[in-house]
């Protein structure tokens, strides 16, 4: 029984013991099968968010999770073998993440709410990496900043700024010469299409219209694409459709032709402000931006010199019988186009903006071009030994690029998913200037903008068309009435102009080779007549009596005569087309573009003021003061009872507005950082447009009404922008943002 008993402890023992190695052993075994899964979970998380090691080092190991879904270090440890059950199996005391988990099973103590709060865990993760990454820009953005002001300094200004300045211009002058072209064209080309009031009015607004897109777009796409290659593309839209409306007959056919090369020449002031003032430093900046916008004068001076010496002369035409004429008016579209198409060759000498690149992670390409201003800048002082001593230039993180389809993709699949890609970052990045950031300083340039251009375009419109007007009124009063004449047998063969007849009587008179002008008319009966080879212009029968007349070869279509009746009468071979008329009048003309070159040249004195003063005073000072300023000369316009003195008003607005202009655009430029410059610059540029169409369509409406109206909404919008821009941040000597 003794030997029984020993024999059965002994058992015991050994089943006891081997129990034990068994529990080991399957210890160690899940040991080393989780520590594989930890190690397989470290390299996917490696792969998956490298970018986001540095910040998540310290959270997303810090702990497991527990109850509450959250991260905690469990620091109890089992006291006893018995402490396990057989769901932690493989749990030891190096490893406290217990071996269901491996399989994404809760524990058992978490329930539902354990798994719900998995996921929001999840979620909350994403989130904090994303603002970890939009923390990690901004904090490269500002390092950036700070280091790229360093380098243009090294850099220093001198002739690759000086090349670049003349480049720009003469994309900057395009704009300029485009704001011109149709105004000019507009009495001509509404003879050579019969254009109707309507279709001149829409004629005059199409340009802005299309610039106000072009802005938008051309605007967004530079922060992203680059602005040398999207100034590029804007600019050779702008030159082919520019060449093409020279050329195109139909009414339609112009307008979309201008339609779409305003929408290409758009993009010309956002991203040539923005792309030129990336390579100045900051000592300079505002002066040398001041200067660019000079070359919009010299537009606007180059429009009018153009159209003073082509448009009066007639004879620079030619047709093909009556389908196709091209007269002198489209030989100065055609020259209209030359700024663009020269800016376009010499913009391909020169290299992207060397920020544009760092800001989108392209160290390499930024630095090349750096060295490029420093060695070019370095040889023309005479200092040819300098070494560009930077190395290293911090570079910001890209945003996500474009999704990679593989070679499988069909081409146009590519390009779909290309253009969709672009279009979401651009229209995000255009969200973001309304973002908490940015909104206060985003409304308050909006309103500034709008009140700038509402008043400036509707006023230098208004001024030419009061002009107009005077010229008129004064033409009018020269005006010769005859009543009750009698004329018989009689061949008139001399210009007749600006006259009124009022119930005369012509029997067998001949109108022969003959100019009318200004003519009208009234209660007038004509019996046995004859007309030929009749050129007229706004001249008009009216409640008039034709008997047994003949026309042969005149212009006197059935419009020109309004209530008359024709008796026995007949019309021949009558003129085809809208031909231009010989009768307008040439001093007319020349008045019209004297007016537009002395108004664009009164800008001088305020461009070169603002150029001297705007790093002195302040970009803030010189915006408001030159908005108060324009704002008192508004009420001068009320003496403005002549011609000459217009002329001299239109010149004191124009040269005193300049200066806000100049320190706006210097202010859009430097409120903005680099990857948001050109979308907020093109977006501002684009509601300019849109209030010069208001500005314009509403002054114009009080011509020859009133001009208190004009007055008291052009003095109020500049008083309320002035007042605007000094709730603005003042950016003179900080850094490129």
């Amino acid at each position: 029984m003794e030997d029984d008993g020993r024999y059965r402890d002994g058992r015991s023992d050994f089943i006891r013991g081997a129990k034990d190695i068994a529990k080991v052993a399957k210890k160690q075994v899940g040991k080393k099968v989780g520590r594989g899964m930890d190690k397989m979970t470290d390299e996917y998380t490696k792969r998956s968010y490298k970018r986001f090691e540095e910040e998540d080092d310290d959270e997303d190991y810090s702990g497991v999770p527990g109850n509450d879904g959250g991260y905690y270090r469990n620091d109890s440890r089992a006291n006893d073998d018995e402490g396990h059950s057989d769901s932690t199996e493989g749990h030891d005391e190096d490893d406290e993440i217990y071996e269901g988990e491996y399989q994404g099973i809760p524990r058992g103590d978490s329930g539902k709410a354990g798994g719900m709060d998995g996921v929001a865990d999840v979620q909350a993760q994403q989130f904090r990496d994303l603002s970890a990454y939009e923390g990690e820009r901004r904090k490269d953005q500002e390092e950036l900043a700070q280091q790229y002001e360093t380098i243009l300094q090294e850099c220093g200004q001198g002739k690759f700024q000086w090349t670049l300045y003349f480049v720009l211009g003469l994309a900057l002058m395009a704009d300029g010469v485009e704001i011109f072209v149709v105004g000019f064209v507009l009495p001509s080309a509404q003879i050579d299409m019969c254009l109707s009031e309507p279709n001149k009015g829409m004629l005059g607004l199409i340009v802005y219209l299309g610039m106000m897109v072009g802005a938008f777009v051309w605007g967004g796409l530079a922060d992203r694409i680059g602005r040398r290659q999207t100034l590029l593309i804007s600019l050779s839209i702008n030159s082919v459709f520019a060449f093409f409306s020279s050329f195109v007959q139909g009414y339609s056919s112009f307008l979309f032709c201008r339609l779409i090369s305003g929408v290409g020449i758009g993009g010309s002031i956002p991203i040539v402000f923005s792309y030129y003032s990336e390579f100045l430093a900051q000592e300079k900046r505002g002066e040398h931006l001041s200067w660019l916008c000079m070359f919009w004068m010299i537009g606007g001076i180059y429009a009018s010199a153009m159209a003073w010496a082509i448009i009066p002369h007639y004879g620079w035409s030619f047709q093909m019988g009556s389908a196709y004429q091209f007269h002198s008016w489209r030989v100065f579209v055609l020259v209209c186009a030359f700024p663009s198409v020269a800016a376009i060759s010499a913009l391909t000498t020169m290299p992207e903006s060397p920020r544009f690149y760092l800001e989108n992670g392209k160290h390499d390409e930024a630095w090349m071009i750096l060295k490029q201003v420093h060695d070019t800048n370095m040889r023309a002082k005479g200092y040819p030994e300098r070494v560009f001593s930077v190395t290293t230039i911090k570079t910001v993180k890209p945003m996500d690029e474009l999704v990679d389809m593989g070679d499988s993709a069909a081409w146009h699949e590519k390009w779909r998913i290309k253009l969709t890609m672009l279009f979401h970052q651009v229209w995000h990045n255009f969200q973001t200037i309304f973002s908490p950031e940015y909104r206060r300083t985003t409304y308050m340039m909006m309103a500034v903008w709008f009140s700038m251009s509402f008043s400036y375009y509707g006023l230098t419109v208004w001024f030419p068309d009061m002009i107009k007007y005077l010229q008129k009124q004064e033409y009018s009063s020269r005006t010769k009435v005859f009543v009750k004449e009698k004329v018989e047998h009689v061949t008139f063969n001399f210009t007749l102009e600006n006259q009124v007849h009022r119930q005369g009587e012509y029997f067998n008179d001949k109108f022969m080779n003959l100019k009318m002008k200004s003519m009208v008319f009234e209660d007038s009966l004509f019996e046995e007549c004859y007309f030929e080879d009749i050129t007229s212009s706004n001249t008009f029968f009216k409640n008039c009596t034709f008997i047994a007349t003949l026309f042969y070869n005149t212009d006197l279509f059935k419009y020109r005569l309004i209530n008359s009746k024709l008796i026995n009468s007949t019309f021949l071979h009558n003129k085809e087309g809208c031909l231009l008329s010989d009768v307008s009048d040439e001093n007319n003309a020349y008045m019209v573009y004297f007016v537009s070159f002395l108004g664009t040249l009164a800008v001088l004195p305020g461009n070169i003021v603002s150029a001297l003063l705007m790093d002195k005073i302040g970009r803030l000072r010189m915006l408001a003061g030159s908005s108060v300023i324009s704002c008192v000369s508004c009420f001068f316009l009320s003496f403005g009872n002549s011609e000459s003195a217009m002329i001299a008003l239109l010149c004191l607005f124009g040269g005193i507005s300049i200066a806000s202009w100049n320190s706006l655009d210097v202010l859009t430029v430097e409120l903005y950082p680099s990857d948001k410059r050109t979308t907020a610059f093109g977006f501002l540029n684009a509601l300019c447009k849109l209030a010069a169409v208001l500005g314009i369509s509403i002054f114009t409406s009080f011509v020859g009404i009133t001009k208190a109206v004009p007055i008291l909404f052009a003095s109020g919008a500049l008083a309320a922008g002035s007042f605007l821009a000094l709730k603005l941040p003042e950016t003179r000597g900080q850094v490129l943002q």
